[in-house]
């Protein structure tokens, strides 16, 4: 449901015309396409210092787009990594602040494997209160491990889908 209803949206068009690739890593530059398609895919002339973002890549506005909003500001001042790989911790992250969140009012952490002093912290408590996401397990959340393309787009359609339209 969440594929098809990202298709419909046009925030993706999968990995060819046929397939999704469900169990492939999500990449940075993927993400923020997928956010930045969400919100419309607004122009933003912000200027990007990121080396490592071509001017026209896939993701470029993309990623001028995150960061103008404050999604992200990279993986350093230069780059941006937009092939690596999303660790599930990061996609909360980017869903939090692309939600406008900025604090979580959660009141017990569900997750031991999420540390308070965790840059995710807010982020994941945030989206397992709001029904975004319970985690790989009852009890743990794996920040660290790698998120997958159906993952995210599942987060992404409880983060914004016509589900939470209301919300």
């Amino acid at each position: 449901e969440a594929v098809q209803w990202a298709v419909a949206k046009g925030i993706t068009a999968g990995t060819s015309a046929t397939t999704f690739s469900p169990e492939s890593g999500c990449t940075r530059g993927q993400i923020v396409t997928f956010l930045w398609r969400a919100a419309g895919s607004p122009v933003v002339s912000d200027a990007m210092g990121f080396t490592d973002v071509a001017a026209d890549a896939y993701y470029a506005e993309a990623v001028r787009w995150a960061v103008a909003q404050g999604i992200t500001a990279g993986t350093s001042t230069t780059t941006f990594s937009p092939e690596s790989v999303c660790t599930r911790g990061q996609i909360m992250t980017f869903l939090f602040r692309a939600n406008g969140q900025t604090a979580t009012t959660a009141e017990a952490n569900p997750f031991p494997d999420v540390a308070v002093d965790s840059y995710y912290y807010d982020a994941i408590l945030w989206a397992a209160e709001n029904g975004i996401t319970a985690g790989t397990s009852a009890t743990t959340f794996s920040p660290d491990a790698a998120c997958t393309r159906g993952q995210i787009m599942t987060f992404l359609f409880r983060a914004m889908g016509e589900v939470n339209a209301a919300v």
